[in-house]
């Protein structure tokens, strides 16, 4: 199995990072992976999104044009990145962003309101292991057991002790997304 990820939103929204341990991740699980971040000069508040293919095969090339999942975490990002998704793909898109949702009726769309349980959860930074949670229920190319090594892996020692809320946060992503 082979997915190629966009994973899109604004600075400071955990975007780098969620792409960061998701290739950990598919690395934990001897899979091939490729992690191509971009983000503006600003990062905090500007547009960052970063690309990662997990693969079974060799990847020839980590730069795509069209993807197999887009997970957009703002309107700018929607607008850029819903018609790059392959016909048949999934996009996922967290409702507290989005002002205008996707419109393809090509692709398989999903909502999680992530923002929405991160506050529930009372905790802001669990909002991304909350979206990926979602996408690993419903294109599962990685175990939680592997999520939970690239964590151990990815996190300085000193947050080692923020894993089980973490992935308490995927459980949830993974309760929380809707088709749409």
């Amino acid at each position: 199995m082979k997915a190629e990820i966009i994973i899109a939103g604004f600075g400071g929204q955990g975007v780098l990072s969620m792409g960061k341990i998701l290739a950990y991740s598919g690395l934990m699980e001897n899979k091939e992976v490729t992690w191509m971040p971009a983000y503006g000069p600003e990062q905090r508040g500007g547009t960052a999104n970063v690309t990662v293919i997990v693969s079974e095969e060799r990847i020839s090339s980590p730069i795509l044009s069209q993807y197999d999942v887009a997970i957009v975490l703002n309107q700018p990002s929607l607008d850029k990145f819903e018609s790059k998704v392959k016909p048949g793909g999934i996009l996922i898109y967290d409702g507290f962003g989005i002002i205008n949702p996707p419109t393809r009726k090509d692709i398989n769309v999903y909502r999680i309101d992530a923002m929405d349980k991160a506050a529930e959860l009372k905790n802001s930074k669990v909002f991304n292991m909350i979206v990926l949670g979602g996408l690993l229920k419903v294109c599962p190319i990685v175990s939680t057991d592997g999520l939970n090594k690239a964590l151990y892996k990815t996190l300085p020692e000193r947050h080692h002790g923020l894993i089980p809320l973490n992935m308490e946060a995927v459980e949830a992503g993974g309760q929380i997304i809707e088709k749409v």
